[in-house]
């Protein structure tokens, strides 16, 4: 961890040595002289050695002062321009957008048109991603969509919508012709289930979640192909390889395709919902606005 004295005094210092007044620094920064005074105090008591000799009429820097004057405000310098850079860069038509795989390939692309026509001057970038929210200018992401419990530090958080599940399979699973055919919930125990690994999702719906909440206890919740992305396993259960527990949302247009059935009309909520994320220093940004507020009015078509 860099050892660095509070950066408000040491903006103060290189103001105040600029312009060798501490009312001219006090206007540069919008403080009172007596704040800024009261900052290179600090900062003196911080480095343990004066920076200034304060004369009847007059300031001097010290020697040591001096010498660290050009590197401080060539230091300030490269840091007005990379926040230059970074705030150009959130204001450039490009925004990235972070979501989890499934999402994005079952719910989000297919609407994506209608941000388009919507946003045309707009160039979204999809990164899918199942990984935790971190640094989101290390990442160069803009806003995320996460499934979760909406804990985000630091972060401006929307709800999109509460996560429902509910068991789906291929239609061949309910057909007369299977020697099982799915009926009730205990017929599960004739049939593959399917599981997704949710990764850093906590408390993620799971097959032993939804069969306690019917009230079937004698079906081995653990059995079955797992798999570490929710539309794999999709896509397994429509192939007829088994009955999958999964996210009404993501699957919303496989069910109503027809691709994807419900076996059962039991619709449980999971204990996450989905959450539109950014941090809240750019969370009003023009670009990251429009996305929010088009992907809460879509959901609410859904």
């Amino acid at each position: 961890m860099r050892h660095l004295p509070p950066l408000n005094s040491l903006r103060a210092f290189e103001a105040a040595a600029r312009h060798m007044s501490f009312t001219r620094a006090a206007d540069e920064l919008n403080v009172t002289p007596a704040a800024i005074s009261q900052q290179i105090r600090g900062l003196e008591d911080w480095l343990g050695t004066p920076l200034f000799r304060r004369l009847t009429r007059a300031l001097r820097l010290t020697e040591a002062a001096q010498g660290v004057l050009p590197q401080l405000s060539e230091a300030f310098d490269q840091l007005a321009d990379v926040t230059a850079r970074l705030e150009a860069d959130m204001d450039a038509p490009m925004l990235v957008v972070s979501a989890a795989p499934t999402f994005a390939t079952k719910w989000l692309v297919p609407r994506l048109q209608r941000f388009n026509d919507a946003y045309p001057d707009i160039n979204i970038r999809i990164d899918a991603s199942l990984g935790v929210v971190g640094d989101f200018d290390r990442d160069g992401v803009h806003v995320a969509v996460r499934l979760g419990n909406g804990d985000y530090p630091g972060m401006r958080v929307d709800k999109l919508v509460d996560e429902d599940v509910a068991p789906a399979c291929s239609p061949a699973l309910l057909s007369a012709d299977h020697p099982h055919p799915l009926r009730h919930p205990d017929d599960l125990r004739h049939h593959r289930l399917i599981h997704v690994d949710w990764g850093p999702v906590k408390d993620p719906p799971t097959w032993k979640y939804w069969l306690d909440i019917v009230g079937i206890t004698d079906i081995d919740a653990t059995k079955g192909p797992v798999f570490s992305i929710e539309d794999l396993a999709i896509s397994a259960a429509m192939a007829g390889q088994g009955v999958v527990l999964v996210s009404t949302l993501a699957a919303e247009d496989d069910l109503a395709s027809g691709r994807l059935v419900r076996p059962f009309d039991i619709v449980i909520p999971s204990n996450s919902a989905f959450w539109v994320v950014a941090p809240e220093r750019s969370a009003d940004r023009p670009k990251v606005a429009a996305f929010r507020d088009w992907i809460m009015g879509e959901i609410t078509e859904t």
